[in-house]
């Protein structure tokens, strides 16, 4: 089974405005409202591929009801647990630029973190569980590394899609894959990731200090995979960038579609780059056929 974590879901309120303008009355010529959050995202991705989920987390108040009603319909499973305060609302205003002003969230008490490790204790050894998105200001930046060692304990497979002392802290627990963007891999190692030669150059420190495989997303520069065996690289297919939102969630998405049925990594690869490339044409999260009709174009490479 997989299981997908959101520990800070929000509603994600998306406007778009043709030519905004600051400090006046702007209207919108489309909205969109979804459930927001990197885990609940990779759970809807793999939902479009046919694969199933559990999304985990917490949630609260009408925003949280809205979250689950949706997966609900969208026959996405979920298991969250009800917290006091109400799920945040972020806004995603889509004009000549894209702006995003996110909401803090609210407080995760003890006990409620409790809950959230007790389902995790009742994971199997070969599920698979995604770790994805910061860490609420309530709950200490150690949580991620708390559970990756559990995980490892048990033999369950994390996955951290997550930035900063939340993601360093938890490399020495062996996590079987982490994503980050090459900006993200830049700050860990306080640097700038320029180019793919950089990306296998400080992936490859993240294999030394833990990590079983890693992919580092590129943008339009495509992007890298690694683990001990292999180094992959892959080209980026052709299309109009609509939305950057969800893509490099859909990457995640898109690997483990393949990898947990026991395709091989270069396969796993090419689906997750369909998939984040497919997101970032859409308005809205890619769909199975849009993925198949983009990975024709993908073109993975071992590098030696």
């Amino acid at each position: 089974m997989i299981y997908t974590c959101t520990l800070n879901p929000s509603i994600d309120y998306v406007a778009r405005v043709e030519d905004f303008k600051e400090g006046q009355i702007n209207r919108t010529s489309d909205t969109f409202i979804y459930p927001g959050g990197k885990g609940i995202n990779v759970s809807r991705v793999l939902k479009h591929l046919g694969i199933e989920s559990t999304a985990l987390g917490f949630t609260g108040g009408f925003t949280g009801a809205f979250i689950k009603d949706f997966l609900t319909q969208d026959h996405i499973q979920h298991d969250f647990i009800d917290v006091s305060e109400v799920t945040r609302i972020n806004v995603k205003l889509k004009s000549h630029k894209e702006t995003e002003i996110n909401g803090q969230g609210p407080v995760i008490s003890i006990e409620n973190q409790q809950n959230l490790l007790q389902k995790i204790n009742n994971m199997s050894k070969g599920d698979f569980l995604l770790l994805a998105g910061s860490i609420p200001p309530s709950i200490s930046d150690n949580f991620y590394a708390e559970i990756a060692n559990k995980c490892m304990v048990k033999g369950v497979h994390v996955v951290i899609d997550a930035a900063g002392e939340a993601l360093r802290k938890s490399l020495s627990y062996r996590p079987f894959l982490i994503k980050p963007n090459h900006h993200e891999l830049g700050e860990l190692f306080h640097t700038n990731v320029h180019n793919k030669e950089d990306a296998v150059f400080y992936g490859k420190k993240l294999l030394e200090a833990g990590v079983q495989n890693v992919i580092v997303s590129m943008a339009g520069d495509g992007a890298t995979f690694l683990n001990q065996d292999t180094v992959l690289i892959s080209n980026v297919p052709v299309g109009t960038v609509k939305n950057s939102v969800g893509a490099g969630d859909s990457v995640v998405a898109g690997f483990l579609s393949q990898v947990t049925q026991e395709h091989d990594f270069s396969t796993a690869f090419q689906y997750g780059v369909a998939a984040g490339s497919a997101t970032a044409f859409s308005e809205d999260l890619c769909t199975l056929e849009q993925v198949e009709s983009l990975r024709k174009q993908i073109v993975i490479e071992e590098l030696r």
